[in-house]
């Protein structure tokens, strides 16, 4: 309610004091006292006179107004006791760390949030992505972390203790479970509480050269066979039988980018057990990975890195994350490609589902910030469709598109796009696991820890090693892992 800037000035005087009348004779007095019945009055005429204008008040009026003040007073306490709104909010800051978004995406947003909550003031601060795990957890470690910070959906084990919840009054379970895909359900819950909000998602795609598959007359692959057919049908090689073009990015951990995320793929599609890969359909699933450089030989360790390759046009067919068509774009402007849903193992029945990869990161917050729901309303308003939009509209002004939205409710706004739609097709049917590339987890990091067993399996499989002893080496060095951070 807004005061004016001056009060009107009352008119506070009392009234005039009437001239005094000449002083009546005073009658005698006996010895033996007054004559009248009444009592004497000992009060100077002028005393009615100088009391104050409340106390000529009629007694009735007073008690009115001390009764109207008593219900102003009591009303104001109530008031401020059901509507916590009206009384005075402290100022609260917000330290927020992220990776990949500069600070021109994220402002318009913060701008719009700190409006409606004049007392929040959000600092983005973009970190790089160079030792950024070691970084962020030192910070947490010495008391000085910030109170939202970015995190890969695998780093949960390794964060967990430094993760606070998000609070009910934010978010509810049921609210979450609705809101987001069930894989981040599955990767943000514990024991019924959620450890994060996710703004985006992500996994792979299979990079498909149009130019390649138009001229050879072949359409995208559906299952993995018929990747592995079309990968000996479009490998070229020249008269040394050295590969010229190659029909797919496969087979080996040295020049194979993401690596880590189709072998994960493969595994997890072939019913394999990623915890304990000893069994018959976790050395399948190696042996397949493997048998494209080994039988086939459509890809060697002799080219370049696999985004490279297929960014110069010499292989058909690539895995990737969505970004990655930023790197393709910039290294070959004029490449012809699309995206489409990873293969899927020949169906034994005709209900078996899909199953697909995710890799994405997450908001989290810290802990022991002094902040937590405050940190997780801004994070949730993040969340919300229109902001999700907005973001994305920021992002996609910056680069080929924005960060896929992590919402079942919004696929139809990308799923018929071109290069992220297939992430969006894709991601209803995702998993994940700790075999995941480029989370810059650092060498003691959980991701790099996992995969230097299954890139040390993979050479002796190459190297013509016994796939079951390497898988066995595989899982006895997983377990360790895994149990270092008590997901065992």
């Amino acid at each position: 309610m807004a005061f004016p800037d001056q009060f009107p000035v009352q008119d506070s005087s009392f009234p005039p004091i009437p001239p005094a009348s000449p002083t009546p004779a005073v009658p005698p007095v006996s010895p033996a006292g007054p004559t009248s019945t009444q009592p004497p009055d000992f009060s100077h005429p002028l005393d009615g006179e100088k009391k104050s204008f409340l106390s000529r008040l009629p007694l009735k009026m007073i008690l009115i107004v001390i009764a109207v003040l008593a219900v102003l007073g009591g009303g104001f306490v109530a008031f401020t006791k059901f509507f916590p709104s009206a009384k005075p909010v402290p100022p609260v800051n917000l330290t927020w760390w992220g990776l990949w978004e500069d600070d021109s995406l994220v402002t318009p947003l913060i701008e719009e949030y700190q409006k409606a909550h004049p007392n929040i003031k959000i600092s983005y601060i973009k970190q790089s992505q160079q030792d950024y795990r070691e970084r962020l957890t030192s910070a947490l470690a010495r008391g000085e972390g910030p109170d939202i910070f970015r995190f890969h959906n695998s780093w949960v084990p390794m964060m967990a203790s430094e993760l606070a919840v998000v609070p009910p009054g934010v978010m509810s379970l049921s609210d979450f479970q609705n809101r987001f895909y069930p894989v981040a359900v599955a990767d943000l819950t514990r024991n019924n509480q959620i450890l994060g909000i996710p703004l985006m998602i992500d996994g792979l795609g299979l990079y498909i050269n149009t130019d390649i598959f138009q001229q050879a007359g072949l359409t995208p692959p559906i299952t993995w066979d018929e990747l592995r057919s079309e990968a000996l049908a479009l490998t070229i090689r020249d008269e040394q039988q050295n590969i010229t073009r190659a029909g797919v990015a496969l087979g080996n951990a040295a020049n194979v980018d993401h690596w880590q995320d189709i072998l994960s793929l493969m595994m997890l599609q072939n019913g394999a057990d990623m915890a304990s890969p000893i069994s018959k359909n976790a050395e399948d699933s190696l042996t397949f990975y493997t048998i494209f450089a080994t039988t086939d030989k459509v890809w060697d360790e002799t080219l370049p890195p696999s985004t490279v390759t297929f960014a110069s046009g010499k292989v058909a067919m690539y895995f990737g994350p969505s970004w990655e068509a930023f790197n393709i774009k910039a290294q070959n402007p004029n490449l012809h490609f699309q995206i489409v849903p990873v293969p899927q193992v020949a169906k034994a029945t005709p209900d078996q589902k899909d199953l697909t990869w995710a890799s994405y990161w997450v908001e989290g917050v810290w802990a022991r910030s002094k902040n937590v729901s405050e940190s997780y309303k801004f994070l949730k308003f993040l969340s919300d469709k229109e902001f999700l939009e907005k973001l994305y509209s920021l992002q996609a002004k910056m680069r080929l598109f924005g960060e896929p939205y992590p919402r079942p409710d919004m696929a139809d706004l990308l799923s018929s796009d071109p290069t992220v739609g297939a992430f969006i097709k894709e991601a209803p049917f995702a998993k994940s696991w700790y075999l995941a590339s480029r989370t810059n987890d650092g060498p003691t990091g959980i991701n790099s820890r996992i995969s230097k067993y299954f890139e040390d399996a993979i050479n002796k499989v190459l190297q013509g090693g016994d796939v079951k002893e390497a898988m066995q080496t595989v899982a006895q060095g997983v377990s360790q892992v895994l149990s270092s951070y008590g997901t065992r």
